[in-house]
C-alpha cells in the first residue's frame, strides 16, 4: 500500500471543521487590524531564500526541498513566507502604491526536518507582514494581533516573550564582546556551535546542547549593550503592550541570527505542546527588503504554526465541538422514485444542504443515516401520501410530522 510520505499527513473530513474554525478566527482578526490577504506561489527560485533567509541558517543549509526544473533553474518549495511576500511587494511595486502595506497569509510550507509532535515536513502557517514603517506601534500591533488570535482560539497556557536586537551598529559591537567571552571556551562548545561562532554567533543562545547552555548562561547579553535609540524603541513597544493589556516577559536570550533583523523580536510559547513549544515567532526586519531588492522598506511580521496551535488547543481541551448537520435528508420509500428524489434534492440544494440514499438501503437504514448526518428534517417520499401528491416532512428535533404538497418542493 502506498502511504503518505514521512512528515506529511492527511487532514481528514472530521478534522476540517477545526481548521476552518481557526482560519475563520485568523481572517476575522486580520480584518479587524486591516491586514489584506496575499497568496504567493508554492515554489520560488532558490536564490530568493538563500538571500532572504541566509546561507548559514539550518533552513537553507539542511532543510529546503530544492530541485532543478526542466529549464535547469533551481527551484525551492517555500520553507517560509516572509521572503515570498517581500518578493511580491518588490515585483508588483506595492511599496510605491502604498506607503504602508499590511498583509497576511495562510499557506503550506516545506522543510525536511525530523518529524515529531507539532512538526511536519509539510506544515501550515498563518502570519502577517507590515512593510513601510519603523514605528514601534507596528511592533506592538504584531504582538497584540498574534496574542489576540491565540486568545480567541481559547488558548491560555502560553507566554509572550520579547527582546530587542537593537540596530546593526550596536549589535556588531556586542558580537565582538560575545566572541571575546567565548574565545577561550571554543573547544568546549559543540561542533555545531563552533561553526556558528564564525557564521551566526547569536544562534549559540538557541543551542540544545547542555554544555553549550551552561557556557551561554554567563555570556554577556545584547540587551545590556544597546544604544539609546534601540532602548527607546523597545521601551515604547513595552509601554504599548502594557496599555493593551498584553502580559509579556523580557527574555534577553531570545535572538535572531540574521543581520537584517533589528529592534523587536518575540515569541508566543506554549506549555501545552512539548518540546516544540513556540506557537508563533516574529520580529522587525528593517534591512531585508533592501537586501533582496535594493529598496529601503522597513518591515515587521510574525508566523504561527497551525498544526502546533491545533495540538495546543487539543491538549488544553478548548477545541470546539462540531456536530455535523444538514438541512434535509430525503428518504425514498420505493426504488422507482429515485429520479423524483434526485429532482427534489437538486431543487432544495439551491438554498439548503441536502442528502439522500445512493445505495438502495431500507427505509430503516435511511433513517439511521439521517440521524448520523444530523439532519434537521427528513422528507419521506412514497406510499399512499405520494399517490395523493403529498410528502411527509419529519422534524428530527421533536419528532413531529406533517404532510406537505409535493409541488412545494418541485
Amino acid at each position: 500500500m502506498i502511504k503518505a510520505i514521512t512528515g506529511t499527513k492527511d487532514i481528514l473530513p472530521n478534522e476540517i471543521p477545526n481548521w476552518n474554525n481557526l482560519e475563520d478566527i485568523v481572517c476575522n482578526a486580520m480584518k479587524a487590524f486591516n491586514y489584506k490577504e496575499i497568496r504567493t506561489p508554492i515554489f520560488e527560485e532558490t536564490r530568493l531564500f538563500s538571500r532572504g533567509i541566509g546561507e548559514a541558517t539550518d533552513i537553507v543549509g539542511k532543510e529546503m526541498y530544492t530541485f532543478l526544473d526542466r529549464s535547469e533553474t533551481s527551484i525551492t518549495l517555500k520553507p517560509e513566507m516572509t521572503a515570498s511576500v517581500v518578493r511580491a511587494l518588490l515585483e508588483h511595486s506595492l511599496d510605491k502604491q502604498n506607503q504602508l502595506n499590511k498583509l497576511f497569509y495562510i499557506s503550506p510550507m516545506f522543510r525536511q526536518e525530523r518529524p515529531q509532535a507539532g512538526r511536519f515536513r509539510q506544515f501550515n502557517q498563518f502570519g502577517a507582514e507590515a512593510l513601510g514603517s519603523i514605528s514601534p506601534a507596528l511592533d506592538a500591533e504584531m504582538i497584540l494581533l498574534a496574542y489576540q488570535i491565540l486568545k480567541r482560539l481559547g488558548l491560555s497556557n502560553f507566554v509572550v516573550k520579547i527582546n530587542s536586537l537593537g540596530v546593526p551598529s550596536s549589535r556588531e559591537n556586542y558580537k565582538n564582546l560575545l566572541k571575546e567571552y567565548l574565545s577561550d571556551k571554543l573547544n568546549d562548545l559543540s561542533e555545531e556551535s563552533q561553526k556558528r561562532y564564525e557564521t551566526n554567533i547569536l544562534r549559540l543562545f538557541d543551542s540544545k546542547d547542555r554544555d553549550d547552555q551552561k557556557i551561554m548562561e554567563h555570556a554577556p547579553l545584547l540587551i545590556e549593550h544597546l544604544d539609546d535609540e534601540s532602548l527607546e524603541h523597545f521601551e515604547e513597544v513595552k509601554q504599548m503592550l502594557l496599555s493593551a493589556g498584553v502580559p509579556f516577559e523580557v527574555d534577553p536570550k531570545l535572538v535572531r541570527g540574521l543581520d537584517y533583523y533589528t529592534h523587536t523580536t518575540f515569541e508566543l510559547v506554549s506549555g501545552s505542546v512539548g518540546s516544540q513549544s513556540a506557537l508563533c515567532g516574529g520580529g522587525r526586519y528593517d534591512l531585508l527588503v533592501k537586501q533582496l531588492g535594493e529598496r529601503d522598506v522597513p518591515g515587521v511580521g510574525f508566523a504561527a504554526g497551525i498544526e502546533r496551535i491545533l495540538l495546543a488547543m487539543e491538549n488544553e481541551k478548548v477545541m470546539p465541538e462540531f456536530i455535523p448537520q444538514i438541512d434535509y435528508y430525503i428518504v425514498r420509500l420505493e426504488k422507482e422514485l429515485s429520479k423524483k428524489v434526485f429532482e427534489i434534492a437538486n431543487n432544495l440544494r439551491k438554498e439548503k444542504s441536502v442528502e439522500f440514499d445512493y445505495t438502495q438501503r431500507s427505509v430503516k437504514a435511511q433513517m439511521r443515516e439521517a440521524n448520523r448526518l444530523g439532519a434537521k428534517k427528513v422528507l419521506m417520499i412514497g406510499g399512499s401520501e405520494y399517490e395523493r401528491g403529498m410528502v411527509v416532512l419529519k422534524n428530527m428535533s421533536d419528532g413531529s410530522q406533517e404532510e406537505i404538497a409535493i409541488k412545494e418542493f418541485e
